[in-house]
C-alpha cells in the first residue's frame, strides 16, 4: 500500500509540473502584454517590460518562475496595485470554497438518496420521475437555473437577494444553481451502478442466505455502488470549490473564477498563472484523494496496493 500511495504521489507531482510548463509556456505566444495602455509611449512600455522581466530570454524567465513557484510565490500582479497573486487568491477563496461546499455537499447526499431510492424502486412512478429530474438537471445549464431563480425568488418574490452581498442568504441561490448538476449526475450514476450491482451473485447469494433485504442493501450494495460516485464527485469538488466562473459573473461573486476572468481581460499573466497553477494543483490533489478512497471502498486496491 505504501508503494502504491508514494507512486500515486510521484505522478502528481509530476502531472502538476508538466501542466505549470505548459501553461506558462502557452502564455508567452499569446498577443499583448499587461501594459498595453494606449496612454503609454513605447519607451515607457520597453522599461516596464524590462522592470518586470518580460523582455528576459524564455528559458531566464521559465526558471525564475518555476524557482518561485516552488517557494509559494506567484508573482506580483500588475493591475491589482502590484498585489501578491497568492493573496488574491486567499483573498477571494472563501466565499468561493463556500458556495462550492455548499453545493457539493447537499448535492451528493440528495443524489445518493434520490440514486438509491430510483434503484430499488426501478421501473416505478418514482424511478421514473427520478430518471426526468436527473435528465433536466444535466441538459440545462445551471447559469439557466441561476438566471430563473433571480427573476422569480429574487425580483418576482423577492426571497433571496438578487447579489451576492456577503450574506448567507444570498450565497443560497448560486448554490442551488451549481446543486443541481451534482445532484443530476450523482443520482444517475448511483442509480445505473445500484441497479447492477443488485442483480449481482453475490447480492442474490447473501439475500438467498435469509439476510433482510435492508441489510443486503445499505451494507453490501451500496457500499460497491459508490465507487463510479466517489469518481465523479472528485472532478465536481474543484469545479465547484474553483467556482462556476458563469455563476459567479451572474451573482456578481468575487471569488476565484471571477479573478481568472479579469486576469485574461487585463493580460495579467501572473494572476493567469497563479490562478491556472491553482487549479491544477487542487484538482489533482483531489485526483489523488479519490484514489485513496479506492482503497477504502474497494479492498481489491488495497490488497493489489500492498502486494507490490
Amino acid at each position: 500500500m505504501f508503494r502504491y500511495i508514494t507512486e500515486r504521489l510521484g505522478l502528481s507531482l509530476l502531472t502538476l509540473f508538466l501542466v505549470v510548463s505548459i501553461t506558462f509556456l502557452m502564455l508567452q505566444f499569446l498577443p499583448g502584454s499587461p501594459f498595453n495602455d494606449e496612454k503609454l509611449s513605447e519607451e515607457q512600455k520597453i522599461i516596464l517590460n524590462e522592470k518586470y522581466g518580460l523582455s528576459d530570454p524564455l528559458p531566464v524567465k521559465y526558471a525564475r518562475y518555476m524557482g518561485n513557484v516552488m517557494k509559494g510565490d506567484f508573482g506580483l500582479s500588475f493591475k491589482y496595485d502590484k498585489q501578491k497573486v497568492s493573496d488574491l487568491i486567499i483573498q477571494r477563496l472563501p466565499i468561493t470554497v463556500k458556495v462550492g461546499t455548499q453545493a457539493l455537499f447537499m448535492g451528493v447526499l440528495i443524489g445518493i438518496i434520490l440514486g438509491a431510492i430510483a434503484a430499488i424502486k426501478r421501473g416505478t412512478s418514482i424511478d421514473h420521475i427520478t430518471i426526468i429530474i436527473a435528465i433536466l438537471g444535466v441538459s440545462v445549464p445551471s447559469f439557466v437555473f441561476g438566471s430563473l431563480m433571480q427573476l422569480y425568488l429574487g425580483v418576482v418574490i423577492p426571497i433571496f437577494p438578487v447579489v451576492y452581498n456577503m450574506s448567507f442568504m444570498s450565497t443560497i441561490m448560486p448554490s442551488i444553481s451549481l446543486m443541481l448538476y451534482v445532484i443530476s449526475s450523482t443520482t444517475r450514476f448511483m442509480r445505473t451502478e445500484l441497479v447492477e450491482v443488485l442483480n449481482s451473485d453475490y447480492i442474490l447469494l447473501a439475500r438467498a442466505k435469509g439476510l433482510k433485504r435492508s441489510v443486503v442493501i445499505v451494507k453490501h450494495a451500496i457500499r460497491n455502488a459508490l465507487i463510479p460516485v466517489v469518481t465523479i464527485v472528485g472532478p465536481m469538488t474543484v469545479t465547484l470549490l474553483t467556482g462556476s466562473t458563469v455563476i459567479e459573473k451572474i451573482f456578481g461573486i468575487p471569488g476565484v473564477s471571477f479573478l481568472l476572468i479579469e486576469g485574461v481581460t487585463l493580460n495579467d499573466y501572473f494572476v493567469i498563472l497563479g490562478v491556472a497553477t491553482f487549479y491544477s494543483a487542487l484538482y489533482i490533489a483531489v485526483i489523488f484523494v479519490v484514489d485513496l478512497l479506492y482503497m477504502v471502498i474497494d479492498p481489491r486496491i488495497r490488497l493489489q496496493g500492498g502486494a507490490k
